[in-house]
């Protein structure tokens, strides 16, 4: 039996783990925590399954803010900039970023997109997520929190 875990396999050969596969991840997620940081802005991870509400939730903050004037986002979609163009009209300062057929997002996609992103004045930094409820966890992006968007019909 193996030695192990218990399953009984005598073939298993042990595998040395020299680096994280994420490793180049997590340390653009630093970076990008350390700009958060540097401007005192509490940034949050929004993930939920497509259609769950994320846009609508963040609606409805700024409507609480009174114009969202403190709010900024990123909004990560597959193929389109509709939720940014929403959280625009919502009085949230937003940029898209388009994953094409990547289903999260990771932190050099949210780098890049800071590029050229006014976080002055921003108190709230909203990282709307891609629809999927799987993959965007796993990825730090250098947020403060998680937060998962949930709906049942």
């Amino acid at each position: 039996m193996c030695q192990d875990c218990g399953c009984g396999d005598t073939n298993l050969v042990p595998v040395e783990v020299q680096k994280r596969i994420l490793s180049r991840n997590d340390s653009v997620a630093a970076h990008n925590r350390d700009h958060f940081a540097q401007k005192h802005i509490f940034t949050v991870n929004l993930m939920g399954s497509p259609g769950a509400g994320k846009t609508a939730v963040l609606e409805a903050t700024a409507k609480a803010f009174k114009g969202g004037q403190r709010l900024g986002a990123l909004a990560g979609d597959l193929a389109t900039d509709n939720d940014a163009k929403r959280l625009e009209r919502a009085g949230i300062r937003s940029k898209a970023i388009t994953t094409g057929q990547t289903c999260h997002l990771d932190a050099e996609m949210v780098h890049h997109a800071l590029h050229g992103f006014d976080l002055g004045g921003i108190d709230y930094f909203f990282i709307e997520n891609v629809g999927n409820l799987v993959c965007p966890a796993v990825y730090d992006l250098g947020q403060t929190v998680n937060v998962v968007c949930l709906s049942v019909t």
